[in-house]
């Protein structure tokens, strides 16, 4: 390599190096700043997470944020723990429930939470998502939201007369008796339909325990409110589901006190990420059956990251059917 090849080269990996060093200190800054706005406010500020939406996996080639998933509120609430300013959290739900694992998974995050955690329910706060929000130091309730639907429900569709009045002739060649049950082909046998049972009975089981635990009530008293019912935030209040019933700001004012902060506060919002690591991580996921008013499918089927200083937010609620 002669004299100038050198030159050139060490001129290249002299700015490549150079990149490299620009690129760690812009990451650094990212970490200590969102937005440009460097928080050093000590303690004095409540975070806001929304959650609005069905409690799921995201597909691995989707980027729907209507879909509340579990390594969402794991980033979202790391970034609370990790930022010096923040004392404290409250989580905006708005969520009819879903999968049962996201839903544990979820109430475990919260639950584990460094610092205290405050769940809002602003319209919907039913099935999955009430079980997440079990776990919370504190849930406060809009007066006339949704709290509940403490349930477990599989849907399964029989369409076996329907094919054969008209000429359908639909079967499977399995290996396993009980690998095509559930299927629309045929109705279940007693066998199955008892097995099935089984599976919703202990789901439903350890739903009313998972409660009873979080709210500190007793298994019996819990089950008896439970039973897949719904009450508004003021029913639900009576019947200890919920702490208090009020707005975003009688939430965000018990976070603070649960905080330690005195007086005045900041809030920021911390908004679910999507970026490359989430999609990548997360799993398709379509239920065969789900909590109380989460999304059910049949058994057939198998069936930004920004963070605004006082954001605002306007969020449609979702069906809760699919």
């Amino acid at each position: 390599m002669n004299r100038d090849n050198k030159i050139v080269l060490s001129i290249v990996l002299g700015g490549l190096f150079i990149i490299f060093l620009l690129l760690i200190t812009l990451l650094t800054l990212i970490g200590t700043s969102y937005n440009g706005f460097n928080m050093n406010h000590n303690g004095d500020t409540v975070a806001i997470i929304p959650l609005q939406g069905e409690i799921g996996y995201r597909a691995s080639n989707s980027s729907d944020q209507s879909v509340i998933t579990p390594e969402i509120v794991q980033n979202s609430i790391s970034k609370a723990e990790s930022d010096s300013s923040i004392s404290s959290v409250v989580i905006d739900l708005n969520s009819p429930g879903g999968s049962p694992v996201a839903s544990e998974e979820i109430m475990n995050t919260i639950n584990d939470s460094k610092k205290p955690v405050v769940v809002w329910i602003s319209d919907v706060g039913a099935s999955g998502a009430y079980l997440a929000a079990s776990s919370a130091d504190d849930i406060v309730a809009s007066p006339s939201s949704t709290v509940g639907s403490i349930g477990v429900i599989m849907e399964l569709t029989d369409l076996s007369k329907y094919y054969q009045t008209n000429g359908v002739n639909k079967y499977s060649i399995k290996a396993g008796q009980y690998k095509d049950m559930g299927s629309d082909y045929r109705p279940l046998t007693t066998a199955e339909r008892n097995m099935l049972q089984g599976m919703v009975d202990q789901d439903y089981n350890h739903f009313i325990d998972i409660v009873s635990v979080n709210r500190q009530l007793d298994a019996n008293y819990t089950n008896s409110i439970a039973q897949g019912k719904i009450y508004t935030g003021t029913q639900a209040k009576d019947l200890k589901l919920v702490n208090e019933t009020g707005g975003e700001k009688s939430a965000i004012d018990i976070a603070a006190k649960l905080g330690g902060i005195n007086g005045t506060y900041n809030t920021i919002t911390i908004y679910p990420s999507s970026n490359i690591l989430d999609i990548l991580n997360s799993l398709s996921s379509r239920i065969a059956y789900s909590i109380g008013m989460g999304i059910g499918n049949n058994l057939q089927n198998g069936t930004n990251n920004n963070i605004q200083n006082n954001g605002t937010k306007n969020f449609n609620i979702p069906q809760l059917l699919e």
